[in-house]
């Protein structure tokens, strides 16, 4: 009896073994892959350095004007607009040209753009006009000078800029119309 009952353990253990050997080549396992997602951006600015006393409007008369939008380090691809608006009759007074590299969005919208590459380095800084500068035309009068200080309505020129990611724009076009809604 002792004899059967070692034999029946015996036979119980191999079994165990060759079944548990069994498992151990059926289990599989991989490397862990860890996807960290970070945050993606674009920061621009607008500015200029010429005061605004010394904008008078003298005829023929070349005028400092250096609006510049500076697109700040690590911002991502984008398209970058400016709007230009003239307020009141600018058009009888000044004359001024669009900056290199920029295009406009449609006929006389006033609205420009350009894409923008992504740069990790450095602030890329553009240009609104050219020559930084606009001209006072040499046909303005004396009167059409005081009928603007007597109606106080001023001449001027508004700037203003916007930023959209490139990614999943494929045009100027359609980036603008997330803008204007």
């Amino acid at each position: 009896m002792k004899k059967i009952l070692i034999a029946v353990l015996a036979t119980v253990l191999i079994c165990g073994c060759v079944v548990g050997g069994t498992y151990a080549w059926l289990i599989a396992q991989t490397n862990t892959i860890t996807n960290t997602f970070t945050v993606g951006d674009i920061n621009i600015t607008l500015a200029e350095t010429v005061e605004q006393e010394s904008l008078k409007m003298v005829p023929g008369q070349v005028i400092a004007k250096d609006p510049k939008v500076t697109v700040v380090k690590e911002s991502e691809a984008c398209w970058l607009f400016v709007k230009i608006e003239e307020v009141n009759d600018v058009d009888s007074y000044l004359t001024y040209a669009i900056a290199d590299g920029w295009t406009e969005l449609t006929e006389n919208s006033g609205i420009y753009y350009r894409a923008v590459d992504y740069n990790a380095a450095d602030p890329q800084v553009f240009s609104v006009l050219k020559e930084d500068q606009v001209t006072v035309k040499d046909t303005v009068t004396k009167e059409q000078l005081k009928l603007v200080t007597a109606e106080g309505d001023p001449i001027a020129l508004k700037f203003t800029a916007y930023a959209v990611q490139r990614a999943g724009f494929d045009t100027a076009a359609a980036a603008w119309a997330e803008i204007s809604q």
